[in-house]
């Protein structure tokens, strides 16, 4: 033991002195902010702290940021949800609001006839083809409607009835080639017939025959229906001249025509009928029903009243 001391007389005497000291520091109250063994393991520890903080606070970021995500998916697919919606409402009230423009007009031009029962209806189906030459109607003999009643428009002319079941009808318009109404020139009063005619159909145009060689009509002209129908009633808008051309013979001239109404995108028609007025006997509803969606159940209609269907002929 002595020679152990004496040989490490010197380590003994300062690790004494050492203990000495911090004994005394510590007991003088004085606080060491950290120890040489703290900072010792501060050195080794301090940076595994940093690493451990900052992956924490990754995978924090990291969930926080993936809630936010789906909340933000979950609000985005809400208001497209709501989009949807509030798009169809949209469409749905432009129908409405079109649908009563459209009512509000046959209401207006069956103003303009009230001697003639009269009857909306809506287009239903269409004959082949880009242009309505021939189609059908949602209103048929339980509506009171028969063959030869006319058909209008808030622009004017578009057809007639050619035949008529239950609840439909079948017509043609202006431009179908079995067409022929009598018309005339409103500035000048000449006389012709316009009937339809296939290859300018397939341009929704149509055709005036038979006016006098030595007529004033000219281009640019409005034609309307003439008092020489028995089907037709006198007036009516039919449309305006876009060209005049001699016949071969030299002796005529035609005219092509241009309808006022669009003939490429009919929805709904207003049913005349002019017999009503001529024979005093009401076949369709006398109080005029502008809704073509509505149907009105009346007696069936005598089919002797109905005028037969000409082609190639006047009406």
């Amino acid at each position: 033991m002595q020679e152990f001391f004496l040989k490490h007389k010197k380590r003994i005497i300062g690790a004494g002195i050492a203990i000495l000291v911090l004994v005394t520091v510590i007991a003088s109250g004085i606080k060491l902010n950290a120890t040489l063994l703290e900072s010792a393991i501060g050195v080794v520890v301090t940076p595994f702290q940093d690493l451990t903080t900052g992956i924490s606070s990754w995978i924090d970021d990291t969930v926080t940021s993936a809630r936010n995500k789906t909340k933000l998916k979950d609000e985005n697919e809400e208001l497209k949800q709501q989009i949807a919606e509030l798009t169809n409402k949209n469409r749905k009230l432009s129908m409405y609001e079109t649908e009563n423009e459209r009512l509000t007009a046959l209401l207006k031009i069956a103003q303009k006839y009230p001697a003639y029962d009269s009857v909306g209806a809506r287009v239903i189906a269409k004959d082949p083809g880009i242009w309505y030459d021939g189609f059908t109607i949602n209103k048929g003999t339980t509506s009171s409607i028969s063959a030869n009643m006319v058909l209008i428009a808030p622009e004017g002319l578009v057809g007639k009835v050619l035949e008529s079941g239950a609840t439909f009808s079948k017509a043609q318009s202006i431009l179908d080639s079995r067409s022929s109404v009598p018309a005339m020139s409103v500035r000048t009063g000449d006389l012709g017939v316009v009937k339809g005619n296939y290859s300018l159909a397939n341009h929704g145009l149509c055709k005036m025959e038979y006016i006098d060689g030595d007529a004033e009509i000219m281009v640019g002209d409005e034609i309307v229906t003439s008092q020489l129908s028995d089907i037709y009633p006198e007036g009516l808008a039919i449309g305006k001249v876009l060209e005049i051309e001699t016949d071969t013979n030299g002796l005529t001239k035609y005219a092509v025509i241009e309808p006022y109404v669009d003939l490429k995108h009919l929805d709904t028609v207003l049913v005349l009928d002019k017999g009503a007025k001529q024979s005093g006997k009401s076949t369709a509803k006398t109080n005029t029903q502008a809704n073509p969606d509505v149907a009105e159940p009346t007696d069936p209609t005598d089919p002797d009243t109905a005028e037969p269907d000409t082609t190639g002929v006047a009406e």
